[in-house]
């Protein structure tokens, strides 16, 4: 018989034993099967390959992929490979040790072939799933449906085929479901999901009627299918029926016919008769002018020199600049004010205002300030000639003002050249930027000219935060106060300049504003000549989103609804869609992704909702020279690897060039 006191004993040791474990420091997790899952996906895929250091035995550091933070699970939780040049069928359930896998994105590849029906049997936490804008076909494996943790689910651009599954519905807490353009046959399943918020099966190949709990998605999700019924036509036996008024359109009788075809005539009859009397109107403006000497203006959209493009007429020429109450006509000649141009600088005066006002002009826009124009003199010399409109302050001041901007000299800046002050005539001259603004060539005609590439977009971004800190340092209380992509001036080596600094303090506050224009503007900006250097940063931060983005600050679209640029892309990389935020022509450029995300995430920063949150100009242009240096080391390192491997450089992959394009700018 044992005795009694040696099981208190053993139960002693035994605590004592897991209170030395519990102060024992956490093991790293074992990721070896991970490792291992990701290595099999690696050598099973085609096209560009993955540089991952495999050497290393965590993955963690591997491009794409993100493990979790806990020291008890660890795992990898996150694999984002978007736009890595991959193809190939996917390899037999490549994803099996990924158990604690939260966002899958393979999103802008090249794969291929049908999906394995295990594929995603193990991925029993997945809730973000991006294989849109690939080459998959067959039907959508039923492991996909069983995922209870599913949230977003993207499948768009691709070739699925088969039939919309009823088992969509077990996918309880699915917010977003992108389908479009596809081969789906058959009808809409009823999905009974309470949390779908995003929904699209456009471009398929469905028919019969939308089921009535889709019947609040808007008619673009459904569209390009044989569908009726919801937000589209009443149905006819399951079928799109003809609108009351198609069908009436088809019963016209001939008498119809020719009553329209009259109306038409004597419409186009009026309006000649119309545009006759406004011809000669204003040949009878231009006799009653007087003016000498000056050849009609050429009219050209462009958005460059100071002003930008408004929509607005712009059959207006130099000729109309002299017009003043004081008499001074394009012949230079004064009626007794005796006002001439000033000039800044040592440099030699070439021309006079005589020379200036005979020269021949082109009107090159109608901005917030006032009308540019491009005037050629018969020197053969080419300057931009602004004409300021409601001019708010008296000639002291407006003197003392333009001195402090004709004394700015910088490389990124627009060079004020003369100014010439009368009571109705307020002129600025300026160097002529031959190659247009940065907004004409990211929103301009994109066909026939080389796309816009990260190393010119980056630079662009490096010389006007320069010139925009040189601006902030000539005093805290100056700043540019119209910020935006029409005042972004290319040289013909596309090197930034700044134009329209200074001129905002010169204008009165009822000024009218574009749309556009308040796309850029600070949410505290409530008076135009009071901008202070942190609205300036918010208004170059939006213009950092519409560099990486490629679109207007308002015309940015998420779900249908207009919302300006900062909260569109805002609300895109907070649902982790970073890749499809940045313009297509720069997802070529995958050695860049992470000076390219820096740069975005730069331009959040500068549009922070209050201004104490915005870096200085000086931090946000030290920050952009970071992000140019580091991403000329990755081009250099991709240069290294690609002579470490032996193999022939592609143009396509190097992008080593100046970063310029090498085709005009058609406005």
């Amino acid at each position: 018989m044992k005795p009694p006191y040696l099981l208190p004993t053993a139960t002693l040791l035994l605590l004592s034993l897991l209170l030395i474990l519990s102060f024992l420091p956490p093991t790293t997790p074992d990721l070896s099967s991970d490792r291992s899952s990701l290595l099999l996906l690696r050598s099973s895929l085609g096209g560009r390959a993955l540089l991952w250091n495999i050497s290393n035995p965590t993955p963690c550091l591997w491009t794409g992929v993100t493990c979790s933070n806990s020291s008890s699970s660890g795992g990898v939780t996150a694999l984002r490979l978007p736009g890595m040049g991959l193809s190939g069928p996917l390899p037999q359930d490549p994803f099996q040790n990924l158990t604690q896998l939260v966002t899958l994105s393979l999103r802008y590849n090249a794969l291929s072939g049908p999906l394995p029906p295990s594929l995603f049997s193990s991925l029993s936490s997945l809730r973000n799933l991006y294989l849109q804008r690939n080459l998959f076909s067959g039907p959508i494996p039923s492991s996909l449906l069983s995922l209870p943790t599913l949230v977003r689910l993207d499948l768009a651009y691709n070739n699925f085929s088969g039939p919309i599954s009823p088992d969509f519905n077990n996918l309880t807490r699915l917010g977003t479901l992108f389908l479009n353009n596809n081969n789906l046959t058959g009808s809409i399943p009823n999905l009974n999901l309470p949390n779908l918020a995003q929904f699209n099966v456009s471009f398929n190949h469905l028919t019969g009627p939308v089921p009535s709990n889709l019947t609040s998605q808007p008619p673009s999700a459904f569209l390009g299918n044989s569908l009726c019924g919801g937000p589209l036509l009443p149905c006819n036996n399951g079928t799109p029926s003809e609108s009351g008024s198609e069908s009436k359109s088809k019963a016209l009788s001939g008498g119809a016919i020719a009553g329209i075809v009259i109306g038409c005539v004597v419409g186009l009859l009026m309006i000649l008769v119309v545009l006759f009397f406004i011809c000669c109107r204003r040949k009878n403006v231009d006799k009653k002018s007087g003016f000498e000497g000056v050849g009609g203006a050429k009219q050209r959209e462009v958005g460059q020199i100071t002003g930008d493009r408004s929509g607005e007429d712009t059959n207006e020429s130099m000729s109309a600049v002299g017009k003043s109450a004081g008499g001074v006509g394009l012949s230079g000649r004064s009626g007794g004010n005796g006002k001439s141009l000033v000039f800044f600088g040592k440099g030699e005066r070439v021309f006079d205002l005589e020379d200036l006002l005979r020269a021949s002009a082109e009107v090159l826009g109608k901005g917030t300030f006032g009308t540019a124009y491009k005037a050629v003199l018969e020197m053969g010399l080419v300057v931009a000639v602004k004409r300021l409109k409601e001019v708010a302050v008296p000639e002291k001041e407006f003197r003392e003002k333009v001195e402090v901007v004709g004394r700015m000299e910088h490389e990124n800046l627009v060079s004020l050249r003369a100014y010439y002050y009368s009571r109705d005539e307020k002129l600025l001259v300026y160097d002529y930027m031959p190659m247009g603004s940065l907004s004409a060539l990211l929103h301009g005609n994109r066909s026939g000219r080389t796309p816009l590439n990260w190393e010119t977009r980056s630079a662009i971004a490096l010389g006007a935060s320069r010139g925009i800190a040189y601006l902030h340092l000539q005093g805290p209380s100056l700043s540019h106060g119209n910020i935006k992509s029409s005042n972004i001036l290319l040289t013909k080596s596309y090197e930034p300049r700044v134009s329209d600094f200074g001129l905002a303090q010169l204008v009165g506050p009822n000024t009218s504003t574009p749309n556009r224009v308040a796309g850029y503007r600070a949410p505290e900006v409530t008076d135009t000549r009071k901008v202070s250097q942190k609205s300036d940063v918010y208004s170059f931060g939006v213009l950092l989103l519409e560099l990486m983005t490629g679109k207007a600050p308002t015309h940015a679209l998420l779900n249908e609804e207009g919302v300006d640029l900062p909260r569109w892309v805002q609300s895109v990389v907070r649902e982790e869609w970073t890749v499809e935020v940045f313009d297509p022509e720069l997802l070529r450029y995958q050695s860049f992704e992470e000076e390219m995300v820096q740069l975005l995430q730069l331009g959040i920063d500068c549009v922070a909702q209050y201004p104490d949150n915005r870096p200085s100009m000086a931090e946000v242009h030290s920050r952009i020279e970071e992000i140019c240096q580091s991403s000329l080391q990755s081009n250099q390192d991709t240069l290294d690897d690609i002579v470490n491997d032996g193999d022939e450089p592609h143009q396509q992959d190097l992008s080593v060039d100046s970063g310029a394009p090498h085709s005009s700018v058609a406005d």
